[in-house]
């Protein structure tokens, strides 16, 4: 017997950050990976935090007291432009760790101004 599909996908990611950074999440998030702000619903905009828009998800920043960044649990992100956007991250003085172990997918990690993993990840058309 199937159990009843109920769960068709994913809505949003939520990541932790500290009280009064929007600022530094927005330079990071919106100027750097190039993500557009999308306004928080006014019942919620009173607590702080941000929302972008990431393809047909969202992420989401939401403020955790006290706050613990996520050093290991992670979102991924898909991009185009993978060297490109590594290079801007560079220039930044933004950390990254490339890695290579999987064929067909170009990925490395970052973290945000508050420590948060992302991996950013490019697939790459596999050899025939």
């Amino acid at each position: 017997m199937t159990s009843p599909k109920h769960v068709v996908g994913l809505d949003h990611v939520q990541l932790a950050m500290p009280r009064g950074a929007e600022q530094h999440a927005r330079e990071f998030y919106a100027s750097l990976l190039g993500l557009e702000e999308i306004p928080k619903p006014p019942q919620l905009a009173g607590r702080g935090g941000l929302w972008f828009s990431c393809g047909q998800l969202q992420l989401h920043l939401g403020i955790e007291e006290p706050f613990a960044a996520a050093r290991k649990a992670h979102p991924a992100l898909r991009v185009v432009g993978y060297s490109a956007l590594l290079e801007r991250l560079e220039r930044a003085g933004v950390g990254i760790v490339r890695d290579a172990e999987l064929p067909g997918i170009e990925r490395a990690f970052v973290s945000d101004p508050f420590g948060n993993r992302l991996e950013l990840i490019s697939w790459q058309e596999l050899p025939a």
